[in-house]
């Protein structure tokens, strides 16, 4: 089996935040576009990356981190994880190829109504980011608000999804990421159900080992952040995440 190549990663505290970044589509947004604020261009993409690279900092996997927090894995100095949402077919033919080139992860929130269909993943497509070092998690099956379902659906659309991709990739799939950062007690119950090492979000903040697993927060990137200013959001919320008693 293929292995990616991977940098020498420098290893540092195991309980430390970790800043999860969250990107959508990795394209120059077309005229009229509905939701212009998903979109980041390639270029602006792998400036950040190469800031962030230069600054210090080693992209990592959810997965990676759930095990440093809990004692069963090393944990890369100055982590990040960078993640993705839906299934966008430029998560593939733009993201993965910039991060590669580092030896970077991500991390794909695969909404399984995106696999396939036009501007979405193929499967090809989301084995290459597995091979990759990709980690999948699941985002439901078709993308919808899960406060508003019944027990039943609510279900389907939860463990559904989890079931689906790993019939159909052969991963893990242990972590969900709520579509359009809705979720409230009932539906955090599910994912807890459906066996689910956790959850992320889109409230604004850092990822903490000491914190609600099945609320983690993430730094939401904007097409009007420049490079700079992504790093010094990243660097501003982890100093202060990192001076809270824990």
């Amino acid at each position: 089996m293929h292995k990616p190549w991977r940098p020498a990663v420098p290893t540092g505290p195991r309980n430390v935040p970790v800043p999860i970044l969250m990107y959508h589509v990795i394209a120059d947004p077309p005229a009229g576009t509905p939701y212009p604020e998903l979109w980041v261009s390639p270029k602006l993409f792998a400036r950040e990356v190469a800031a962030l690279a230069h600054a210090g900092y080693h992209a990592t996997t959810l997965d990676a981190v759930w095990r440093a927090w809990h004692d069963h894995g090393p944990m890369p100095r100055h982590p990040i994880v960078v993640s993705f949402d839906d299934g966008y077919q430029s998560q593939s033919t733009r993201a993965r190829r910039t991060l590669d080139a580092l030896g970077w992860p991500g991390v794909l929130n695969l909404a399984v109504k995106n696999v396939g269909i036009a501007g979405g993943l193929t499967r090809g497509e989301v084995r290459a980011m597995i091979r990759d070092g990709w980690e999948i998690d699941a985002h439901t099956i078709s993308h919808v608000d899960l406060t508003t379902l019944d027990a039943s659906r609510l279900t389907h659309e939860v463990a559904g999804s989890r079931a689906w991709l790993r019939r159909a990739f052969g991963v893990p799939v242990d972590f969900f990421c709520y579509p359009s950062g809705r979720y409230n007690p009932g539906v955090e119950a599910a994912v807890r159900a459906a066996g689910y090492h956790g959850a992320t979000t889109t409230d604004p903040g850092i990822a903490a080992h000491n914190e609600d697993p099945f609320a983690l927060p993430r730094v939401r990137v904007t097409p009007s952040m420049t490079a700079a200013v992504l790093l010094a959001t990243v660097r501003r919320i982890d100093t202060a995440t990192s001076a809270r008693p824990s």
